[in-house]
């Protein structure tokens, strides 16, 4: 079994999608952020090695998570992901802004579904597949209870994982063959949380839904 920190320079290391690769070489840095040195690597998972809640994202984003060098932090849908998890208790401070900045989490393990920022957000079949062998050793390595998938690719990615399929909703939970329960919920990307699509409370009923879950004995 693949020990998390071995998992780390793997997933870093990873040269497999020469798309990926050539989209982190050329694209133009805003003004914003013209003093940043970009991480423009893979992004590795983050999180509690105890954890019980996998929580599964798309990719990182291009000035987000490509730019920091960690999932979920630097961009709109981090702010939504940190800020839930510190009102439940379950982050020391209500955002990530850099991979210096002292955040832990706590019964959690954040990880995205592709590890390299895609061009407009949306992988390819062929890279997901690359990528889901990371993604299997997240899984095997973490002591995880549930799986929380943000928006559909993440939920589908994760099904066909365990060779079954499920309608995709917000709020949706199965028991998957090895018993740990996934639940699929709106990813809190700017697109979703802006327009009104997933409201702060929502995210915040599907965040204790998995704390509860992963913290009751009966399932």
């Amino acid at each position: 079994m693949f020990m998390i920190s071995i998992l780390y320079d793997e997933i870093v290391s990873c040269s497999r999608c020469e798309r990926l690769i050539e989209y982190r070489k050329n694209f133009k840095i805003p003004p914003r952020f013209k003093d940043w040195n970009y991480w423009n690597k893979p992004v590795p998972g983050f999180g509690d090695e105890k954890a019980k809640i996998l929580i599964v994202g798309l990719a990182p984003a291009l000035h987000g998570g490509n730019r920091t060098g960690r999932v979920f932090t630097g961009d709109e849908s981090g702010k939504w992901v940190i800020k839930g998890l510190y009102a439940l208790g379950l982050s020391n401070k209500e955002e990530g802004k850099t991979r210096e900045d002292g955040l832990e989490v706590k019964e959690v393990y954040l990880t995205n579904t592709v590890k390299c920022a895609p061009p407009k957000n949306k992988p390819t079949r062929e890279e997901i597949s690359n990528c889901s062998r990371f993604l299997i050793e997240e899984i095997k390595s973490l002591r995880i209870k549930v799986i929380l998938a943000l928006g559909r690719i993440a939920f589908d990615t994760i099904l066909s994982l365990y060779g079954i399929k499920s309608k995709f909703y917000h709020g949706v939970v199965i028991k998957l063959p090895d018993d740990k329960i996934l639940i699929g919920s709106y990813h809190p990307s700017a697109q979703n949380t802006k327009t009104g699509r997933l409201k702060w409370e929502d995210w915040i009923k599907i965040l204790k839904l998995a704390y509860e879950i992963a913290n009751n004995p009966q399932y």
